[in-house]
């Protein structure tokens, strides 16, 4: 078997097909994450209360907060955040509660994973380090698809003619929005 840039390009592009597509897809998705969200998805919910205590620095301890959420649910405490007045508590399996500090009411739901699209926006966010080896040959294996990809020998459409234009324009792009906006 000769080994060619079109063999190289074209069967690494084979193998991590499917990686591709998961990134792409679940990549534009979080790039909208704050319009929607489809990782995961509330399948019930309701009105919860809590009595704001004399001293509202006891919302920031998280054994207070432990405490008081056995109140609302079964599921274990995980960990809690305070932004703007409002009182965030996760819990280990699935719940999480939002509450107005001010008022003390709020809403604790709870969440299941989006098939597929939500298992594979975990793909972006895990931290496993097996994951994160396999993330970083796979953005190896796209370097080499690129550039296997340019010195495709095409002709009059190849990289010596019009390719090189394009690739400097696609570069462009992320240049100008990090000069822009980073």
């Amino acid at each position: 078997m000769k080994l060619t840039n079109r063999a190289i390009h074209r069967d690494v592009a084979y193998f991590y097909f499917g990686l591709i597509i998961a990134f792409s897809f679940s990549g534009i998705v979080l790039n909208h994450r704050q319009d929607w969200y489809p990782m995961d998805y509330t399948y019930e919910s309701e009105e919860i209360a809590l009595e704001i205590p004399e001293n509202i620095e006891r919302l920031d301890d998280k054994d207070y907060l432990e405490k008081v959420s056995k109140d609302w649910t079964e599921n274990e405490f995980d960990s809690y955040r305070i932004r703007d007045n409002q009182l965030r508590v996760y819990f280990k399996d699935n719940g999480v509660a939002d509450i107005d500090m001010k008022t003390g009411t709020g809403t604790i739901e709870y969440k299941r994973k989006v098939p597929i699209l939500g298992h594979s926006m975990y793909l972006h966010k895990t931290t496993n380090k097996f994951w994160i080896w396999y993330s970083d040959i796979f953005g190896a294996a796209m370097i080499l698809i690129a550039m296997t990809g340019i010195l495709i020998p095409m002709g009059k459409k190849g990289f010596k003619q019009r390719g090189w234009k394009l690739a400097l324009l696609g570069m462009l792009f992320p240049l100008i929005f990090l000069v822009i906006f980073a």
